[in-house]
């Protein structure tokens, strides 16, 4: 039990700097496969909105909470389905997306670093082209929690609500740490040139 405690309390730790560059690597080189998903109709956007919140969840960040809220009801989710989600309830999520959406939750609790074996998983039951989206979409929102966390909670600091996990260096750490973005991009796009593997274990 108190492995399984620990193990979710590893994904809600805050990110460092050094994380939230592969984060934004990974993330930038993936995200074109959650739109070529979703321009193919693989993925509808209530869909990719129930993963999203599953990550949020995990890593615990108001702005993304509040921002992915907004756009799970306007995809037409009900706020009974969002106000579990946000609390890590999964029960009304439809059965075809379930694994998928448990996935999600893995790869924010094991901070980017999911089992081979949950992958092959994804992919035998969703196919390679929607399984590609399905990452996509986590890796998409990983990098929003990443910079978001510092972003909100320096700007509730100022309103007298931190977040608890927080404090001003980090927060003023990481938002100079967003300068190491357009590095990241470059990055990305040699991987992509290179043809390098989207996930490795």
């Amino acid at each position: 039990m108190n492995t399984k405690k620990n193990d979710i309390n590893i994904g809600r730790k805050l990110y460092t700097v050094k994380e939230t560059y592969w984060i934004s690597y990974n993330g930038l080189r993936t995200i074109k496969y959650m739109l070529k998903a979703k321009s193919n109709l693989q993925m509808d956007q209530k869909f990719i909105e129930r993963i999203m919140l599953a990550v949020t969840e995990v890593n615990n960040c108001a702005i993304c909470s509040y921002a992915h809220s907004k756009r799970a009801l306007e995809s037409g989710m009900t706020k009974e389905e969002i106000h579990k989600m946000l609390k890590g309830v999964m029960d009304e999520v439809p059965e075809e997306e379930l694994t998928a959406v448990m996935f999600a939750q893995h790869y924010a609790d094991t901070r980017g670093r999911p089992t081979k074996k949950s992958w092959q998983r994804i992919v035998e039951l969703y196919g390679l082209s929607i399984s590609k989206g399905i990452l996509g979409a986590i890796r998409t929102i990983m990098m929003g929690n990443a910079y978001g966390i510092p972003w909100s909670s320096f700007i509730n600091r100022l309103r007298g609500k931190p977040d608890p996990r927080s404090s001003l260096k980090y927060e003023l750490r990481m938002i100079l740490g967003t300068f190491l973005f357009p590095l990241s991009f470059i990055h990305a796009l040699v991987s992509l040139l290179l043809k390098k593997p989207i996930i490795d274990f």
